[in-house]
């Protein structure tokens, strides 16, 4: 496929026919190339498990969700696909977007040291690169609700850039300090979302093979079954959306993500605070104003929630029984055994959302999930300890 047009760009994302039965996402049929000259864009926090383990959970989260949402005002709302990773995200753009999107990196990376303390790797990898090296880009879309898709990537592809950057090629370097991204619509509002059936479990699942090896599937499709015996596949933020109480928790961190440079981070926790007081008390008296329904705009949450997804490897953060839980093990250990899987998994008992908002009149609000307690990054530990001892 040649290089595509703006219009033929996000025609190809859209174009491509959405799936709403997660056991797909191991279906080769729903997914498709990547066109030629496109580009991904990666991110990765620095010392991440550090940062965790020192009880930044929502700065990390907060990182990881940064670039999505900085590369999507860049290129104007535009769709394009993307994946959150918690501690990192990934995305793909047409040529036409990469040079908007590498700025919006640089700038992320700025905003992450100066705003959060954090470090952040960032790349912009040629889909040309990756499959000169022998590898694929094939993307689904997964419709987690009515009203959000989310991008699935195969192919081993993405995998290969990551670790790319993980060995600093590909680098995209900091803006100079002082420079900020859009980031208007970045929040993270919601309380954490308490288990209801022992703990929330942050499950990485990744192919020894290729993630079409029959072994893999089979396991996938297993485990999908297993946590889809409990009511909504799992799903840890409950049906009326998750808890919000006034001055939320993330208050700073929605503030330091919507001021602008000039504006002094006091002013703007001061505006922040009117703007969630009014969201607090339009949520208690469930009052619709100007267009807004606070009860829609909840059950919506819950619905457009990311709470499983795939991206080489099988990423869920589910509710999770003790009864499941001890099933899911014994299956991993099983597979990892037979050398078809390696595997992290964390058990906490909550759950963290970070969520993009573009507007609260409509419905296609998006929301990211991960462990309270880091799971994702903390789940990686022991998933790149497998693939160490298995030589991968």
């Amino acid at each position: 496929m040649g290089e595509t047009s703006q219009s033929d760009a996000e025609g190809f994302y859209l174009g491509t026919e959405p799936f709403s039965d997660f056991a797909q996402v191991v279906d080769a049929s729903v997914y498709r190339p990547l066109p030629a000259g496109w580009w991904l864009g990666l991110t990765d926090v620095v010392g991440s498990t550090q940062a965790i383990e020192a009880g930044h959970y929502k700065r990390v989260n907060m990182a990881g969700a940064t670039a999505i949402s900085a590369v999507m005002n860049a290129i104007g709302h535009r769709n394009f696909p993307f994946v959150f990773g918690g501690d990192g995200a990934s995305l793909a753009v047409p040529p036409e977007d990469a040079e908007a999107a590498r700025e919006a990196l640089t700038r992320t990376a700025r905003w992450v040291e100066e705003e959060l303390g954090l470090g952040l790797r960032a790349a912009m990898v040629p889909v040309d690169d990756v499959r000169a090296a022998g590898h694929e880009v094939l993307m689904a879309r997964f419709a987690a609700s009515d009203n959000v898709c989310y991008a699935m990537f195969a192919g081993h592809g993405l995998a290969w850039a990551e670790e790319e950057m993980k060995r600093d090629a590909y680098a995209v370097p900091m803006a100079p300090p002082g420079a900020r991204p859009d980031l208007t619509g970045l929040s993270c509002r919601w309380t954490p979302i308490e288990e209801t059936r022992g703990c929330i479990l942050s499950l990485l699942v990744a192919p020894l093979g290729s993630a079409e090896d029959s072994g893999f599937v089979a396991v996938t499709r297993q485990l999908v079954a297993l946590i889809g015996r409990y009511e909504r596949g799992g799903h840890p933020v409950p049906p009326i959306g998750p808890g919000f109480t006034w001055p939320p928790a993330g208050l700073e961190l929605e503030a330091r993500a919507s001021r602008s440079a000039d504006t002094p981070l006091a002013k703007q926790k001061r505006k922040i605070w009117l703007i969630t007081l009014i969201a607090w008390l339009l949520d208690k008296t469930k009052w619709t104003v100007a267009g807004f329904d606070p009860l829609a705009y909840r059950t919506n949450t819950a619905a457009n929630t990311d709470f499983r997804k795939f991206d080489d490897m099988l990423r869920m953060t589910v509710d999770c029984g003790p009864e499941a839980l001890s099933e899911v093990k014994a299956i991993l250990e099983e597979a990892r055994q037979r050398g078809v899987v390696a595997y992290g998994l964390w058990e906490q008992p909550a759950a963290l959302m970070t969520c993009i908002v573009p507007s609260p009149l409509t419905h296609d609000h998006m929301h990211f999930l991960d462990g309270a307690e880091g799971g994702y990054a903390r789940a990686a530990l022991q998933l790149k300890a497998q693939l160490k001892e298995a030589g991968s």
